[in-house]
């Protein structure tokens, strides 16, 4: 079954696409905001925010919620993870990625990105892809599964550049995890442009939503020869 989106349509001419993942227990709606905030000064891009389907959530009780995995501890994130849940979920972001390509976007003017476990699946994602994406952004999210996501990476992951952003007090997912997946990405070869927000917790910031749009500008620019 394939996700349902929320959609900030582009203001000009479609030629380039913003799929936005969000966290835990959030919906595509809870970034629309920041999506339509982006909008004016990317007039030719189109946000799509895939909605995540509810399950059970260990870490919260087994509540149900919209969730992309079940995870069961942050205090050991690379111990235990639900590999097959995100091998779940990494289908059906392809699949919101391939619509995009079905639509004549190039893949190289298509950025995936996420917050929180929302960028986790972002890197579990684009770092196993086929195709060559305009870039990845991870806002306060981590490197899922590690070692084993490093050892699978595509040729073609490795010219995808990668926005990170995490704040300096995230209470949740920790300021190190951060640091530790910037630099395990860096060694792999990755080209990763790390920003590190001082009084951010597990959230954003306008400083943060300025840097993205800047990163956005240069990896899928409006005046650009695949939009020509």
């Amino acid at each position: 079954m394939s996700l349902s989106t929320v959609i900030v349509n582009a203001r000009k001419a479609h030629t380039a696409s913003v799929i936005f993942i969000h966290g835990l227990g959030d919906s595509g709606y809870g970034w629309k905001p920041v999506a339509e905030m982006l909008s004016p000064s990317l007039p030719h891009v189109k946000f799509v925010l895939p909605n995540a389907p509810e399950q059970p959530v260990t870490l919260n009780g087994g509540f149900r919620m919209p969730s992309w995995y079940d995870i069961k501890s942050l205090n050991k994130i690379a111990n235990d993870e639900d590999e097959s849940g995100m091998n779940a979920s990494m289908i059906k972001i392809n699949q919101v990625i391939r619509a995009e390509l079905d639509k004549g976007i190039p893949a190289e003017r298509i950025v995936l990105g996420g917050f929180s476990q929302g960028g986790a699946m972002t890197l579990y994602t684009g770092l196993q892809t086929e195709y060559r994406l305009g870039g990845l952004v991870v806002l306060s999210g981590y490197l899922p599964l590690r070692e084993r996501l490093l050892s699978r990476a595509t040729d073609a992951s490795k010219r995808i550049p990668i926005f990170q952003g995490h704040g300096q007090i995230d209470e949740v997912v920790l300021y190190q995890y951060g640091q530790m997946t910037q630099e395990a990405l860096k060694k792999s070869g990755y080209n990763v442009e790390f920003n590190s927000y001082d009084y951010m917790g597990h959230s954003s910031c306008n400083e943060e939503i300025d840097d993205l749009k800047d990163f956005l500008e240069k990896a899928i620019p409006e005046n650009s020869p695949a939009s020509a």
